[in-house]
């Protein structure tokens, strides 16, 4: 089997939030939004992030979405090329509503790892968690 293509489905409580969230992040919107759906283009490859809303998604798959609360379903790392574009990000993904899992910038030592990268896990405000990635080497 050889698949044509490959995108995301996310359950969200509420598509206009995250619309308004990726949107002032920066991503390009992939089509229309409505009560139901919000989609985004995710890096130069433009791979596709659908938000459905919950209830949408749910009856889709015929079951339960995961309570983020409790764990998460995928993080997907989204890279960056320099020092300030990483923390322009983390101010920008806190400005948005999104939450970060460090306590302060100040302290870089919190995001950097024995490899010479810096990794910052945030969240969208459904609590769908990506991995923001510098690679300092």
């Amino acid at each position: 089997m050889k698949p044509k293509n490959i995108w995301a489905n996310f359950g969200v409580a509420n598509t206009e939030r995250t619309q308004a969230f990726y949107s002032s992040l920066g991503f390009k919107q992939n089509g229309y939004a409505t009560k139901e759906l919000v989609s985004f283009l995710f890096g130069e490859d433009e791979f596709v992030i659908h938000f459905f809303h919950r209830d949408q998604l749910s009856n889709s798959i015929e079951g339960a979405i995961a309570d983020l609360n409790e764990g998460n379903e995928i993080m997907f790392t989204l890279s960056v090329e320099t020092m300030d574009e990483f923390i322009t990000w983390i101010d920008e993904v806190k400005n948005a509503g999104g939450k970060i899992f460090f306590n302060s910038l100040k302290d870089r030592k919190k995001f950097y790892d024995e490899n010479g990268y810096y990794v910052c896990v945030f969240a969208d405000p459904d609590g769908h968690k990506f991995n923001l990635f510098y690679n300092a080497n």
